[in-house]
């Protein structure tokens, strides 16, 4: 019995308890006879083992696993560190391909270092170019206007144009929101502004600068930035921390916009009732914190709930889901390392307090734009999430469950593209911008 005992332990020590009290009264009965108690618990060792691959098959099901059937990961290389994720399939999920034949088309070859795509509500796209214009395409690039009568932007290292939305009410009031690298007395820093399309096309009026991420800085790197509407019409920022050791730990500085979600309203002030309104030296339209260079934010369709794409150092290129007041880490834990090899600080991957990333890469695949598939025209790929990478060069299709990625695919792997941005058409195409210049249209052949 002892024997028996000890091997149940190695296997479940949860299943030793239940059968350690059978064979008890097993033996303590002076009711069954010795060849019968040998087949009791014969019979007891063999529920013990399918009691315990039973368990093993729940835990596996919790943590949304794929099928064994699944393609192999997608990616194949080396990671930089050896550091393991926080559960299954937070990094290299199964590998998946898309089975509707595809037609990929370049509409347009002339864009100048696009930066944002823009859906406008006729179809056309509004993009935003690295230098300071904006321009309007229709959705066969036949056709491009050039938008000018922007504040001038900061264009060294990663600054310049930024990102563009339209008010939810642009039908009727033509208003566009953008953010760029603005230059100040004390250096640069990310700005917003707004202002008014022109009848004509030709020019925004008004433009006007209605939040700027504060401190400035000297260095020309890592300013974010997506802009989201909530339903009440406010603007979610996303901003960068700027990447120098001297300054990224203001990400977790609650009273500096760097490395944060800004919550503001159509003219920049705090969206009220803020998870930090009422915290001491705390900004209020601090929303969330913690992050590093966030590049890419999009609704999730189904849930409702706001995705983030941001950089890691070398390795630890991160998605997490956004929730108010909560802190996702940077730069005291993350799963990339300094671009030197070295650790980033103590080298930490978990902390109490600290949201982990649903997904993280290394290598990395440097993610720009994301944006969520919600059209009819490729039904398999309804609720997936697209990542542009840049790095990379393709676009990474990442297939959703309850929360987790359950599969990725790499898409335009064979075009040797910087995927800069993301869009989804009206007509149920998904459009990319590259740094090349390119614009395509991804659809059903």
């Amino acid at each position: 019995m002892v024997m028996l005992l000890s091997f149940l332990k190695l296997i479940d020590e949860k299943i030793v308890l239940l059968v350690g009290c059978f064979i008890h009264l097993i033996n303590s009965s002076n009711m069954i006879r010795t060849h019968q108690k040998v087949f009791l618990l014969s019979v007891l060792l063999l529920y013990a083992l399918t009691a315990c691959n039973n368990s093993a098959g729940n835990s596996s099901n919790n943590n949304a696993q794929p099928d064994s059937n699944a393609l192999p990961p997608v990616e194949t290389q080396k990671p930089n560190t050896n550091y393991k994720p926080a559960f299954p399939g937070q990094t290299r999920a199964p590998g998946a391909k898309t089975e509707t034949p595809l037609a990929i088309t370049v509409i347009d070859s002339t864009l100048e270092n696009p930066w944002a795509i823009c859906p406008l509500p006729d179809g056309r796209f509004l993009l935003t170019q690295n230098k300071g214009t904006m321009c309007i395409v229709s959705a066969d690039g036949r056709s491009k206007k050039q938008i000018t009568g922007l504040p001038a932007v900061v264009s060294d290292g990663q600054g310049g144009l930024l990102d563009v939305n339209i008010d939810p009410d642009f039908s009727n009031n033509r208003v566009l929101y953008w953010t760029f690298s603005e230059k100040r007395a004390e250096g640069t820093l990310l700005s917003v502004a707004k202002g008014k399309l022109s009848t004509d096309e030709s020019k925004v009026e008004d433009a006007l600068v209605i939040y700027r991420a504060t401190p400035a800085f000297s260095g020309n790197l890592q300013y974010g930035s997506r802009i989201l509407f909530d339903k009440a019409g406010n603007l979610l920022v996303s901003t960068g921390e700027r990447s120098a050791k001297e300054i990224r730990d203001q990400a977790q500085d609650l009273n500096s916009s760097l490395g944060k979600i800004i919550h503001i309203t159509p003219d920049g002030d705090a969206v009220p009732g803020g998870p930090f309104a009422n915290k001491s030296k705390a900004r209020p339209e601090v929303y969330a914190y913690g992050l590093r260079n966030p590049d890419g934010l999009a609704w999730n369709p189904e849930t409702g709930e706001l995705w983030e794409a941001e950089f890691g150092p070398r390795g630890g290129d991160e998605i997490n889901i956004i929730h108010a007041g909560r802190n996702y880490g940077w730069p005291v834990i993350t799963y990339g390392i300094e671009y030197s090899g070295e650790k980033v600080g103590h080298g930490t991957q978990t902390l109490v307090g600290m949201e982990q990333p649903v997904y993280y890469w290394d290598p990395v695949i440097s993610p720009g734009d994301i944006t969520f598939y919600d059209g009819d025209m490729i039904p398999e790929w309804k609720n997936n999430l697209f990542v542009a990478g840049l790095s990379s060069m393709h676009i990474a299709r990442l297939i959703i469950k309850d929360g987790k990625v359950i599969g990725e695919e790499r898409l335009l792997q064979d075009k040797g593209e910087r995927f800069r941005a993301l869009a989804m058409g009206k007509d149920g195409a998904l459009y990319a911008a590259t740094d090349g210049g390119k614009m395509y249209r991804i659809a059903k052949k």
